[in-house]
């Protein structure tokens, strides 16, 4: 069989992810703090015709090799962590990370830690600090925040220091805690706006939470009141479209005329 019909064939497979990968970043264009994927391409190792002659100074040249591609290969999938613009909503408990570090949640004692970076966060009637999806918020000594009954009142700072209103005065209730992550692109996404540590993210895939806004850990700080929209940028995602689009269409132009030689090499026999 004609190796440019299979090379057609990884084209038109390696094209379809690609436009999935365009498709969800469309689709979450509105997504808190959802970051954009990309899909990156490398080609399939090349079958060699004939190899590399060496030169002989005064006899004869060098010959190059030849060698014939045999298609396209996917050899990453990226998520891509720029940090999302700013939304001002002026809720007290809409969070947003100010540079680098993730929201460390969890369901309860024992359960798994995970991440985020979205801050849609609310108190519920426990007066616990929780996301939409009803994780805890956890400060920077693990443990899930709760705000007093006492307290009629409370702001958050770039530290990530809730400050109480009470009867008596101002008092501290908890600080949150984020997380430093040295290699955000190998997180695995969990749905919900939640990234699960891998050993690829940070070394062992520990989770060591810090405190925010601290220039020797290098954690941003958090800015009470604003929500990280996604960084899904719709003129580049339409304009990588149009490329797999064409991209998908000219492989199957390949795999056509593959056919039709094909059929001209069956019609010899006639």
């Amino acid at each position: 069989m004609l190796r440019s019909m299979y090379s057609g064939v990884s084209g038109m497979k390696g094209f379809q992810v690609k436009l999935d990968v365009i498709g969800n970043n469309i689709a979450n264009v509105n997504t808190i703090g959802f970051k954009s994927g990309r899909v990156m391409f490398s080609d399939i190792l090349s079958q060699t015709i004939s190899g590399v002659t060496a030169p002989e100074e005064g006899v004869s040249g060098g010959v190059n090799a030849k060698q014939v591609g045999l298609g396209v290969n996917i050899s990453s999938i990226d998520t891509v962590h720029t940090a999302g613009s700013a939304m001002s909503t002026n809720e007290p408990t809409d969070l947003r990370i100010n540079g680098d570090g993730f929201f460390v949640l969890s369901a309860g004692d024992g359960a798994e830690l995970v991440l985020s970076r979205a801050g849609n966060f609310r108190i519920d009637a426990n007066r616990q600090l929780v996301n939409g999806d009803g994780l805890f918020v956890l400060d920077v000594g693990e443990a899930p925040i709760v705000i007093d009954e006492e307290i009629t009142g409370f702001s958050i700072s770039q530290d990530g220091m809730i400050i109480g209103v009470t009867a008596d005065g101002p008092v501290e209730v908890a600080q949150i805690g984020v997380a430093r992550v040295v290699n955000p692109a190998g997180l695995e996404k969990l749905g919900g706006n939640l990234y699960r540590m891998t050993v690829n993210a940070n070394p062992d895939g520990e989770i060591e939470i810090l405190a925010p806004n601290d220039p020797e850990t290098g954690t941003g700080g958090i800015i009470a009141g604003q929500l990280e929209m996604s960084n899904v940028d719709l003129t580049s995602e339409f304009t990588e479209m149009i490329v797999a689009q064409r991209g998908f269409q000219a492989n199957s132009r390949i795999i056509t005329t593959s056919d039709e030689v094909l059929q001209e090499v069956v019609n010899l026999k006639r």
